[in-house]
């Protein structure tokens, strides 16, 4: 009996034994990913290359989705050049034509949206053709739309009320950021030195914070810009209602830019550059 149990030992580990090897590439991955941010800005966009690359390299699966999407949220943060989003796109489309995600309701699951943000605010091309992808893309399209008919009235620090609308015949750059968020706060002294480098050419940036707290402790959050020395006006949007409208949905920071007439010229999805603002705020007319 003990030869024939050692043959079946031997053939479970030999069964077992992919499952164990392909885990080590992915675990790898992952852990090259959690460290991406502490990577210095001129190494990343080479490192996220060669993660989309060794992601695309992994056999289909639930989790290969899983690493290019999270990898996804991880390109767009500041100015990492068009050839590694097209190569986190491109790893993402594939991970997805191998692996389509079930519907939730026949609503396209996160995936999908991060492509299709991809394709539309980051400019990168995708061959995907499946339908929830094509569903994504037309939902922004038309959250877009929404966004370019809002108009709102929030409170700033000091309690006074300020309305979109009241500044028509003004570039309005509105951001949506908070104090929890380093992203936002890294990219917070480069909006600031554009707004006071370019007020005068008619530039409006509203920072609006979403946190929920009441109105009253407006002071948590002036903790954090007053050290900054930060010069656009902060508002309070306790509630996210404001957020909401705008379909702030899938993390922040995120920026929308109205031209003088009011309508939406361009829109970031996550942190950007002084670079980044620039190029958004010249489809509005304003220029260095």
């Amino acid at each position: 009996m003990m030869p024939n149990r050692r043959v079946f030992l031997c053939a479970a580990l030999f069964l077992v034994a992919p499952l164990v090897f392909a885990k080590g590439p992915e675990d790898a991955i992952q852990k090259q990913m959690s460290g991406l941010r502490d990577v210095s800005p001129a190494q990343r966009p080479a490192l996220t290359v060669k993660l989309a690359v060794d992601i695309r390299a992994l056999p289909a699966g639930k989790s290969k989705v899983n690493l290019a999407d999270d990898l996804s949220h991880l390109a767009t943060e500041g100015d990492q050049g068009a050839d590694t989003i097209q190569a986190v796109a491109d790893t993402l489309s594939q991970a997805l034509a191998q692996t389509p995600v079930p519907a939730k309701k026949d609503w396209p699951p996160a995936p999908y949206f991060d492509l299709a943000r991809l394709v539309r605010y980051e400019h990168a091309n995708s061959t995907l053709t499946d339908p929830l992808f094509v569903k994504a893309s037309e939902a922004l399209a038309k959250n877009d739309a929404d966004v370019e008919k809002i108009d709102f009235t929030l409170k700033d620090l000091h309690g006074k009320k300020v309305t979109l609308s009241q500044f028509r015949g003004k570039v309005v750059l509105v951001n949506f950021w908070a104090t929890w968020c380093l992203p936002c706060r890294v990219e917070m002294p480069g909006l600031d030195a554009i707004y006071t480098h370019l007020e005068s050419q008619g530039l409006v940036v509203l920072a609006i914070d979403p946190e929920d707290v009441p109105s009253s402790d407006a002071f948590l959050i002036a903790k954090t810009v007053e050290p900054m020395n930060f010069h656009p006006t902060v508002l309070l949007d306790p509630g996210s209602k404001v957020a909401n409208q705008f379909h702030v949905d899938g993390g922040i920071p995120k920026s929308f830019v109205f031209g003088r007439d009011g309508k939406l010229v361009a829109v970031a999805i996550d942190m950007r550059t002084q670079h980044q603002f620039l190029t958004m705020l010249a489809q509005a007319g304003i220029h260095q």
